[in-house]
């Protein structure tokens, strides 16, 4: 596979296509807004730069990659290629129509795939004349940096493709994990605590935000904490993920959004890209200090933890991937200090089970239901 095709020329699409054309693949980039194509490919050029400055890179390696790639203004550029991502809005209307566009461009033997987080693989696939040569391929942002991809074949995927795309990634420098066509996948799926049960911790002013974040910092050695990478990620995109997750698997409450990260997204405090979030990212503003609380930073940390061990737990009950898998997807898709199968163990699974059983006690939510698995663990 040296013809690559992406779809989309934002963050994620512009980031995949360096990885590709790192590795010697000859990558057209199409995106329906050229103009956002042109203004990617010069902060490529940009970071690129800053790389030969530093002598990570060479000159000639630099013109190697942006030589590469190739800017399209129609997808009919895209009849030579062996794979086809597509990297555009998470819609899953949007993704068909324009899978079905490239269906009719591409050869036969073209793989096609998309980069989506969360929305079903299967469904994606299912008005396409041929489904089974269709995947996930999700890379995480920035695609250059962060090392795991999740690889997701769907009802209709041919068999062993999902090892043919796991090699492909491997040559291009990336670790390669395999999970079920579920909501979520392996990572959002199992990280949605991170995020839901701190946002409850601060809708019920248990905690500030900042308290929550150093905490998990502090007591548990995350790089950043829920709401500096809510911050980071995008408000408004991280509600959208949990908002599929949580109608795609039937309301369950466990993925139940949050209303305020739903009034944060509505009041456009979307985090650093708008300059305010949960923090001020404003050039002179100061970031709040943190009434340390060594109780209440042991209930935060404890609360959130045990969340994430159950839905590890849980993942790896419905064998959504292999133990390996689920534990690298963890580590290396969103940095955490370790894997939760291992944490489960050196925290003790009855110290988890205890926790949920007492949120449980007090909630009377289903949210806080155990896995069946875990009293076994």
């Amino acid at each position: 596979m040296k013809n690559i095709g992406i779809i989309g020329s934002g963050t994620m699409g512009i980031g995949i296509a360096q990885v590709a054309a790192s590795s010697g693949c000859k990558v057209y980039l199409y995106d329906a807004n050229i103009a956002q194509t042109e203004k990617s490919l010069g902060a490529l050029r940009s970071t690129l730069a800053k790389l030969v400055n530093k002598q990570k890179i060479t000159q000639e390696e630099s013109d190697g990659i942006t030589g590469r790639i190739i800017s399209c203004v129609s997808l009919s550029e895209f009849k030579n290629c062996d794979l086809v991502i597509e990297a555009i809005i998470e819609n899953a209307e949007i993704k068909k129509k324009v899978f079905a566009e490239v269906e009719s461009t591409v050869s036969e033997n073209c793989i096609i795939s998309s980069n989506t987080s969360s929305i079903s693989i299967t469904s994606l696939s299912a008005d396409l004349q041929h489904p089974e040569r269709f995947i996930g391929i999700h890379f995480f942002n920035p695609a250059p940096l962060m090392p795991l991809v999740e690889i997701i074949p769907g009802l209709l995927t041919k068999k062993n493709l999902d090892f043919e795309i796991s090699e492909l990634m491997k040559s291009w420098e990336k670790i390669p994990v395999i999970a079920k066509d579920i909501p979520g996948f392996i990572v959002n799926r199992i990280a949605r605590p991170f995020y839901g049960e701190a946002l409850r911790i601060v809708e019920e002013n248990i905690a500030t935000p900042e308290q929550v974040d150093d905490a998990m910092r502090t007591l548990g050695n995350f790089r950043m904490g829920p709401f500096e990478l809510m911050d980071l990620i995008g408000i408004d995109v991280n509600f959208a993920v949990t908002t599929t997750v949580y109608k795609d698997y039937f309301y369950d409450p466990k993925y139940k959004p949050s209303l305020l990260q739903q009034r944060m997204s509505e009041a456009r405090l979307l985090g650093r890209k708008t300059g305010k979030g949960f923090y001020d990212y404003a050039e002179n503003a100061a970031k709040p200090e943190p009434l340390k609380d060594e109780k209440l930073y042991e209930e935060v940390f404890i609360r959130i933890i045990s969340m994430l061990i159950n839905e590890a737990v849980e993942a790896k009950r419905l064998k959504i991937a292999s133990d390996e898998d689920l534990e690298m997807a963890m580590q290396k898709g969103v940095n955490y200090p370790k894997g939760l199968l291992a944490w489960g163990a050196e925290i003790g699974y009855d110290k988890v089970s205890d926790t949920l059983q007492n949120l449980h006690n007090k909630y009377q939510e289903e949210r806080y239901r155990q896995s069946p698995a875990l009293q076994k663990a």
